[in-house]
């Protein structure tokens, strides 16, 4: 069994109905989300509610094969059909016949193959590299993909008759960045799912105020850049320096050098507030002063400093600095709003 579906956005929600209401028809389908959302999870909870259940579930990554390699093993091959070719091998075609068949990452498929691919979704026969028979194959076409196809048939890189032959059932899952009220189900389900398997020591579900840091993040690595932070907490523990080098890592690393340059400090400094800005004098008896108002400190200016700089870059326009900064709109205004930032004089923040 795969994992089941997690969380409560409104996109997972009808993630789940559409699963529901077409594992029982055996349409072809896409699904269609950034790399690391669950793409895999969403065809296998497909495969588990279908009358296939049972049958083969076979998985091949396109993106992973050459073009020849990928041919082959789809269609399977005689004994010499080419070089290397020492014995008869079925191939993903004939292996999963009465099951599922995902084809991952479909989008970096040659226009060549998906010619081969057409013709197979159309006839339901195929013939294996260097046979003259023809096979027939019931199988379930589960497609999934990264890429906006759309957009790739406009560029050439993609046939219109496959996309439609493909895509009758789209399911989309949108990226954690835009979802961020599934991070708390999602830490609570993976923590009690990886506990047992790494035998962590540290099995502590994070503070209420780490987790709304973590919905700060952007996530470029979507759920499975969540996952390997829970690992590290579980096998490490201090789960307030994991989420502090994760916000100050993807501020300084990621989101410094973007394509609108290298980000600097109006006084040519480093982006970490120094030391001394905290009183380190008067530190001793202070009752105010933890370690963890330093960090939140040391990240509510990184993120000020970064936003203010990529705002600036974009002459004030919210759409545009959301999708530089890899953040929602909402979490965007709300940063805006949450460490003060305004435009100078004579400026206006535009959509």
């Amino acid at each position: 069994m795969g994992p089941p579906i997690i969380g409560v956005s409104e996109n997972i929600r009808r993630v789940r109905e559409l699963i529901e209401h077409v594992a029982h028809t055996g349409l072809n389908t896409v699904i269609l989300g950034e790399s690391g959302v669950g793409k895999e999870v969403v065809a296998q909870n497909l495969y588990q509610l279908s009358p296939r259940l049972g049958k083969p579930f076979i998985k091949i990554n396109c993106a992973a094969l050459p073009e020849g390699l990928l041919e082959s093993e789809l269609f399977g091959y005689e004994r010499g059909a080419f070089t290397g070719a020492e014995q008869k091998r079925k191939g993903k075609f004939q292996l999963a016949h009465g099951g599922v068949l995902l084809l991952d990452e479909i989008g970096d498929m040659s226009l060549a193959l998906q010619a081969k691919l057409l013709h197979v979704l159309q006839s339901g026969e195929f013939a294996p590299l260097g046979s003259e028979k023809d096979f027939k194959t019931d199988t379930w076409v589960i497609a999934a993909t990264n890429h906006d196809l759309k957009q790739d048939i406009g560029e050439g890189k993609f046939r219109e008759d496959l996309y439609y032959r493909l895509n009758i059932i789209t399911i989309f899952i949108a990226p954690l960045r835009e979802r961020l009220e599934d991070i708390p189900p999602l830490i609570d389900y993976y923590l009690n799912e990886y506990a047992p398997q790494l035998k962590g020591e540290h099995l502590v579900r994070p503070a209420r105020e780490l987790i709304e840091q973590l919905k700060s993040y952007h996530w470029p690595g979507n759920v499975r850049e969540l996952q390997n932070v829970l690992k590290r907490m579980l096998v490490l523990g201090d789960p307030e320096k994991i989420v502090y080098e994760l916000l100050s890592g993807s501020l300084t690393n990621s989101r410094a050098t973007s394509a609108q340059g290298t980000i600097h400090t109006e006084s040519g400094g480093h982006l970490f507030p120094s030391v001394m800005e905290f009183d380190k004098e008067n530190l001793i008896g202070n009752s105010s002063f933890s370690l963890k108002s330093i960090k939140k400190k040391a990240v509510d200016k990184v993120e000020r400093e970064v936003i203010l700089y990529i705002l600036e870059k974009t002459d004030w326009n919210r759409s545009k600095a959301s999708k530089i900064l890899k953040v929602s709109y909402k979490t965007l205004l709300n940063k805006i709003t949450e460490l003060a930032i305004t435009p100078p004089s004579g400026r206006n923040l535009n959509d």
